[in-house]
């Protein structure tokens, strides 16, 4: 090819580098020339491309800006993740608020109704009952129903016991009275924290269908819970498919880690996935091998979540068996099923029989054909080896041909 008499000056390196390598062009990039050139073009664009006004260029600037951030926000591997994520994150929120509020409450209420304490032990127990009492004379003051308010705190706690309990406890409590602009104050409070409790819930059954909707096998592997705490610590469920098994395991135990490593002690067997049941089950001495086995199946569940094309929960049924079944072998010994045989049944069981026994069919061929490939080259090695002395003796005789010959021509 003739080479170009010109230099072609380019912003972008790389795009320089395939002109060169396509059309043998020279192209110079990193040139401070260049990059005024193009400043000035950019600058001058308006004036030199005629039926363009510096109105259209800005609105073709803002439009393509536009279009850029909405690309950057819906780029999410089909998945709504970040609504998880925000879903975890009020979760947690929550539990540390409203276990703060309880005790407030618990602590206010208590110098109207100190009895309440030993009777309620469960903090959102306890701020309903306060809701509903207000005052403690509530129950037995001249002109209440005490039997219906009797059914009616039996309905809250769900024990008749215990609404006899508290009862029994208004008519002779040490607590001093308080006035009714000091109880409505408390009572204010009380439903704020029983109404934080009730969205809490609802918020817990919201983020269970999210992740049954974006990740269903890592859900039912790991629950609802833990798989969204890997999902928002990892950033997104495509980059927790993208991590590997080992630093799934210490997903969230980073600190301890890094610590470890200084100190050079021993590091972390497991962050996030601590939560998990399975490592609550199992024996102290083999913490750390579920847990390794553990976050080497979410790795997997994650990356059939993010890149499966159809939603299914096969895997993750299967997945958490398997746990199941290696916790079994820990303590009793009995062998597991191989991964192969579990992720067949999986496959079979999503209607994926066809495609499985294709597959099996695609791999006896290529196994096949390796097979025959590897017996010829062996014949082939095999003649060769035959040959082979038959060309040294050749060679040889050859050689001392020319040693003779050498001799003969010194004498």
């Amino acid at each position: 090819m003739k080479k170009c008499p010109f230099t072609l000056g380019v912003s972008d390196p790389k795009i320089g580098t395939g002109i060169q390598e396509d059309l043998n062009i020279k192209c110079q990039a990193a040139e401070k020339v260049v990059t005024e050139l193009l400043r000035g073009v950019r600058l001058h664009f308006a004036t030199m491309m005629k039926d363009l006004e510096e109105s259209d260029i800005k609105k073709s600037q803002l439009g393509l800006a536009h279009s850029y951030s909405r690309a950057k926000v819906k780029f999410n591997v089909h998945k709504s993740d970040n609504m998880i994520i925000q879903a975890i994150a009020l979760v947690d929120q929550l539990d540390k608020d409203i276990n703060t509020f309880a005790m407030r409450v618990r602590e206010w209420y208590s110098w109207h109704f100190p009895e309440l304490v030993k009777i309620t032990t469960d903090n959102i127990m306890y701020a309903r009952v306060a809701n509903f009492l207000g005052k403690r004379t509530s129950m037995t003051a001249s002109g209440a129903n005490t039997e219906e308010k009797l059914e009616q705190l039996e309905a809250i706690t769900m024990d008749s016991t215990m609404a006899t309990s508290i009862l029994e406890a208004t008519k002779s409590s040490m607590g001093f009275d308080i006035s009714d602009i000091d109880i409505e104050n408390v009572t204010m409070f009380t439903q704020k924290v029983v109404s934080l409790a009730d969205y809490r819930t609802k918020l817990h059954e919201y983020l269970s269908a999210k992740m049954s909707a974006v990740a269903p096998n890592l859900s039912q592997l790991i629950g609802e819970i833990v798989g969204a705490r890997l999902i928002s610590h990892a950033g997104s469920l495509t980059n927790l498919a993208k991590y590997p098994a080992s630093t799934v395991q210490i997903l969230g135990a980073e600190k301890a880690l890094f610590r470890a490593l200084k100190t050079k002690g021993n590091t972390p067997k497991y962050g996030l996935i601590f939560h998990s049941s399975f490592i609550g089950r199992a024996q102290q001495k083999n913490k750390g091998r579920i847990s390794r086995y553990l976050a080497n199946k979410c790795s997997i569940a994650s990356r059939i979540d993010c890149f499966a094309e159809e939603t299914t929960d096969v895997f993750g049924i299967k997945l958490r068996e398997q746990v199941e079944e290696r916790l079994k072998f820990y303590e009793t010994g009995d062998a597991p099923r191989k991964n192969i045989d579990v992720m067949r049944e999986a496959i079979k069981e999503n209607g994926g029989a066809d495609s499985a026994g294709a597959a099996e069919e695609g791999g006896a061929k290529k196994a096949k054909k390796e097979k025959k490939e590897k017996k010829e080259k062996k014949r082939k090695a095999e003649e060769v080896e035959v040959e082979a002395p038959a060309a040294k003796k050749a060679k040889k005789e050859k050689k001392e041909k020319k040693e003779k010959k050498k001799k003969k021509e010194k004498a």
